[in-house]
């Protein structure tokens, strides 16, 4: 299979084409390099720089390469930022979205949506979090993300497509950045392998569902297969606080760091956890790696060096 993946430089995208080319399927990236990385591609990856909000060239490029599937990655994932700049959070997500159906439709490719669970449910939402609830996202990047659902939706009506959704929990692992509240995993661990002090913005007894981003990956691999429309959750349906993470931590970097409190940030939910049976029963999928395999993962990816080329 032919696989493009828009944002593949990144964190996530470069974890999910190595699985693609392990396959022996044939991966091409669309990255405009903003915060992703052409060193965490693998060799027989094809790299295009383009951006998804330039419409034309996105079209042409997917014209020529043809994908067969196209995992969409691409996104602006801030809180903070589409707090600051709510503009920009949609015109990356929604019209960065839109542009990609439509390239995608030229071709008749398959399109899986990155979308989030941590940030669409909303406050008031029962935890864990079901596909059912209706969401009623808390920030302007929740918002941003279920409009882009819709279009997924509303494409799979019109022309009778067979898109998909994974929204997903926290995702952590090696080659995660270590700046931005979606990093909170590597933030921790790369400031814990230093002795550096672990900022918590508020209390810490503020929950999460972190999934780790191996089995974020078997996810969009499972989807590719089942080969047809739906919405799944991926993540553990397990809350773990803020506090919870920073013992994690310090048990496996000698407690060198000293927690800081600081004030709650605008737009956070106090609770979050995704269930994740709908998955389980149509795609076979489940969470596979504990927070305490995962979290010992990235310390030792920062004790290594954390290269570029990280292996699961």
């Amino acid at each position: 299979m032919r696989v493009l993946v828009t944002g593949g430089a990144g964190f996530i995208g470069s974890h999910v084409c190595d699985s693609f080319l392990a396959n022996d399927d044939e991966v091409c990236v669309v990255d405009d390099l903003s915060s992703g990385r052409v060193s965490r591609l693998a060799e027989g990856i094809k790299f295009y720089q383009e951006s998804v909000l330039n419409a034309s060239g996105l079209c042409a490029l997917v014209s020529e390469v043809r994908p067969e599937l196209i995992c969409h990655l691409a996104a602006q994932v801030d809180v903070r930022v589409s707090v600051a700049d709510p503009g920009n959070d949609a015109n990356v997500n929604v019209i960065g979205t839109i542009n990609v159906l439509e390239a995608a439709r030229v071709v008749g490719a398959r399109v899986l949506l990155s979308s989030t669970g941590g940030a669409i449910y909303g406050k008031d939402a029962p935890v864990p979090s079901s596909e059912n609830i209706l969401p009623e996202p808390g920030s302007p990047y929740g918002v941003s993300k279920y409009c882009a659902e819709q279009y997924v939706h509303l494409y799979n009506r019109l022309f009778g497509t067979e898109h998909a959704i994974l929204r997903f929990a926290n995702v952590y692992g090696p080659r995660q950045g270590s700046s931005g509240e979606a990093g909170v995993v590597s933030i921790f661990c790369a400031n814990g392998a230093q002795g550096k002090p672990l900022t918590i913005y508020g209390d810490g007894k503020q929950t999460r569902d972190y999934i780790y981003v191996a089995d974020c990956v078997a996810a969009f691999r499972a989807a590719a297969d089942y080969g047809r429309a739906g919405i799944w959750n991926i993540g553990t349906g397990v809350e773990a606080t803020v506090l919870d993470l920073v013992a994690l931590v310090g048990r496996f970097t000698g407690h060198r760091s000293q927690p800081i409190f600081a004030p709650a940030r605008i737009g956070e939910l106090t609770r979050s956890a995704l269930a994740w049976e709908r998955a389980a029963q149509d795609l076979g999928w489940r969470p596979a790696v504990s927070l305490t395999d995962g979290v010992q993962a990235v310390v030792n990816w920062y004790a290594s060096g954390a290269p570029d080329r990280a292996q699961l």
